[in-house]
């Protein structure tokens, strides 16, 4: 991995960041824009780190919609989500919104603030989900975390907060240093289509065949993918607190 790049704002104006920060092309206007945003938001520095890469540049994330670095403000390190100049859509309002709906019963990073461009928001210090299941294979504490991923995702379904993209979640659940997860990126997140939470992400912990189902087999055994099923449907039939446990104990038993 590549060392972290601590620059100051001023300096963003400097390539590659420039095109980083109007990712994917540095736009003059675009870029005084965005450093006049950056300090309304008060951040003075930002910090290039991490295992993802843009313009060949170390990054936290990148997506279809933003950019995840590291920003600075007054001395605290938070994560800044920048908005890409391609992005599908104008702004970084509906994301806010639906981050500030989720830390309403508990999920998702603290937010902290939002312009049009930038989301900053608590940093997560960890790694992703997968990455932690490779290194941690202690019964107590994986069944710990994954029902407290479970948890989160029930909290969601009974506030009417769809995440959806809990089914493909590789990028979507982090652990931080203190085995704490977190559901994170609401950039999709809706309150008017139907909540499948628990449903999703059952499906991306104990099903298919990306290597996080196999990761908790190896810990928990291998499941009767029919019975799972089972509670699954009976969960989305009649979402209530009975069946989410009986599920709960059909995973993780």
């Amino acid at each position: 991995m590549k060392p972290p790049i601590k620059l100051s704002i001023e300096r963003l104006t400097e390539e590659p960041y420039a095109s980083i920060l109007c990712y994917p092309h540095a736009n003059l206007l675009e870029l005084e824009r965005r450093i006049a945003e950056l300090r309304a938001l008060g951040v003075d520095a930002v910090e290039f780190a991490g295992s993802g890469s843009a313009s060949n540049v170390p990054v936290l994330g990148k997506g279809y919609v933003g950019i995840v670095v590291v920003a600075y403000v007054h001395g605290k390190r938070y994560a800044l989500k920048m908005r890409r100049l391609d992005a599908d859509r104008a702004n970084l309002t509906h994301e806010a919104e639906m981050l500030k709906k989720a830390n309403a019963v508990k999920v998702g990073p603290k937010f902290i603030a939002v312009s049009p461009n930038f989301l900053l928001s608590q940093l997560v210090d960890g790694n992703l989900l997968v990455k932690w299941l490779e290194t941690h294979r202690e019964r107590f504490s994986v069944r710990r975390v994954l029902v407290d991923i479970l948890e989160q995702c029930w909290r969601l379904d009974e506030a009417g907060l769809d995440h959806g993209e809990l089914s493909k979640a590789p990028r979507h659940l982090l652990v931080d240093r203190s085995d704490e997860p977190f559901i994170v990126d609401f950039e999709t997140a809706s309150v008017t289509r139907r909540v499948a939470n628990v449903t999703a992400v059952c499906q991306y912990l104990f099903a298919g065949n990306s290597q996080v189902p196999k990761l908790v087999a190896e810990v928990f055994g291998e499941k009767d993918r029919s019975v799972m099923i089972d509670f699954l449907r009976r969960y989305k039939q009649n979402r209530n607190r009975a069946n989410f446990e009986a599920l709960l104990q059909a995973c993780l038993s």
